[in-house]
């Protein structure tokens, strides 16, 4: 039974000390960045990373910059780690997202909320699992998606030349691809650069960079095609993209956790 037994937020942290749980910890990094310890091992983790933490292992949470999270405990769900393990959020936030569901219903009225609770903590365990059994890509497959992913800031990048530049056959190359990433590279690359618009979109305010500039440096030389490209993905313009999620973090800093403990 996946059962939430506790949800909490920390905000700005430095430190937590050592302690242990009797049931599974998952902690999402919302801002910031820092260093998970336990047994004499380090695992660092920064905004987007979670953190599951199996039942009994003392650890403690520390960071010279500060960070923010959204933390609960959940009996029983069905994972086989023996040692805490750090999974990356992908552009979609779709992590970000069960995280924040749970802690929103959690801290509502129980008795009105639990159903959808139970359905959002089984919705979180299935991602998770989803993440752990990841299956391992052929290496050209990873060298394609890797080149993508480091290059697709360039508008100028020129996809079909680099595909013929690999000693394979171009058509065996995108029905590779297609079967192991489930799109082709063409759609990868463009599926890259709206995630990475979609990211700078909710951290903007930060930076002070618009739409136009976000556009053009996820890679995009047109506004008008990178907003029809946005709204046909997300299903809203990025400028309503962006205030969404802006109201959406608004209401996470500004809420108020019940039952907060200071080593939670």
């Amino acid at each position: 039974m996946n059962e939430i037994i506790y949800a909490g937020k920390h905000l700005i942290t430095f430190s937590v000390s050592t302690h242990a749980h009797t049931n599974w910890e998952f902690i999402y990094c919302t801002s910031g960045e820092g260093q998970l310890i336990y047994n004499e091992k380090c695992l660092p983790y920064k905004e987007g990373d979670l953190l599951l933490i199996p039942p009994m292992v003392y650890h403690r949470n520390e960071s010279s910059t500060g960070f923010t999270n959204i933390h609960f405990n959940m009996a029983n769900p069905a994972l086989h780690l023996e040692m805490p393990t750090v999974l990356h959020d992908d552009g979609n936030h779709f992590l970000l997202d069960a995280v924040t569901a749970i802690f929103y219903h959690f801290s509502s009225d129980p008795g009105k909320q639990s159903f959808l609770l139970s359905a959002y903590a089984n919705l979180f365990l299935a991602l998770v699992t989803a993440h752990l059994h990841a299956p391992v890509q052929n290496p050209v497959v990873e060298e394609i998606a890797g080149f993508i992913i480091r290059n697709y800031p360039d508008e100028n990048l020129e996809l079909d030349q680099y595909l013929h530049s690999l000693p394979f056959n171009y058509d065996y190359l995108r029905k590779l691809f297609k079967n192991e990433v489930g799109v082709t590279p063409h759609r990868f690359l463009s599926d890259t650069r709206l995630q990475a618009a979609a990211e700078r979109l909710c951290r903007s305010d930060k930076n002070g960079r618009n739409i136009s500039e976000i556009c053009h440096l996820c890679g995009f030389r047109e506004p008008l095609y990178f907003s029809k490209a946005f709204r046909k993905k997300y299903g809203v313009s990025p400028s309503r993209y962006q205030e969404e999620k802006r109201q959406a973090l608004n209401l996470l800093r500004d809420g108020e956790s019940i039952k907060l403990r200071p080593d939670a």
